[in-house]
């Protein structure tokens, strides 16, 4: 089970490594978007960070829908009202809960893939956040039903978004900017599910 307090632990964790990888990021959205992923997100990130204060004791739930309406707030392009909407998502899920374990989780970031595929109308296959998402929840939920680990289940996540994430290199982009490129996107990792890998892995390593 994972408390309030260590929920804002997770949450400054993310802060840290969406700052250290604010630069690769954003470098990686320069080949095939407009080159200010990082920038937008360590933006969002700054404003996450500027709320805690004020989260403190607050219920999970309340915590990561504020923080999903900072990023909005805050980050620009289409990643802002993507990455809102899957913390608002989840944090609807996780309302006035003081603790979680593994299945709500498993909900919550089943209903921020629902919600990033009705904001974005997208699925996977189209070279995006979800092809990283997807895969992590669906390695997720079968690692707890073979072994019921939590620490294996988010492990085998972030290994499945990883493999999510190599994935994109493989495919044509068809939503976003970089969908202007067709083939010539084809080589190159998405900046958004790398960025989801990134969160995920800091969440990981904090379970």
């Amino acid at each position: 089970m994972v408390n309030q307090e260590q929920v804002l632990k997770i949450i400054r964790k993310m802060i840290t490594v969406i700052r250290e990888q604010k630069d690769f990021l954003s470098d990686l959205d320069n080949v095939i978007g407009d080159g200010d992923h990082g920038i937008n997100m360590a933006r969002g990130f700054d404003e996450i960070e500027k709320k805690i204060p004020a989260l403190e004791g607050k219920d999970i739930g309340t915590v990561i829908k504020t923080a999903g309406m900072a990023l909005v707030s805050k980050v620009g392009g289409a990643s802002g009202p993507l990455y809102g909407t899957a913390f608002m998502k989840a944090g609807g899920v996780l309302a006035g809960k003081s603790q979680i374990d593994i299945y709500d989780f498993c909900n919550a970031l089943q209903s921020a893939i629902d919600g990033v595929m009705l904001r974005g109308k997208s699925t996977t296959g189209e070279k995006t956040m979800l092809d990283a998402m997807v895969p992590a929840y669906q390695a997720i939920k079968r690692e707890m039903e073979e072994s019921n680990d939590a620490k294996k289940a988010m492990e085998a996540g972030v290994a499945a978004a990883k493999e999510g994430v190599e994935y994109t290199k493989k495919i044509i982009a068809t939503k976003g900017r970089a969908s202007y490129l067709g083939e010539r996107s084809i080589g190159h990792q998405d900046p958004g599910a790398t960025s989801f890998t990134i969160l995920l892995e800091a969440i990981a390593s904090m379970i």
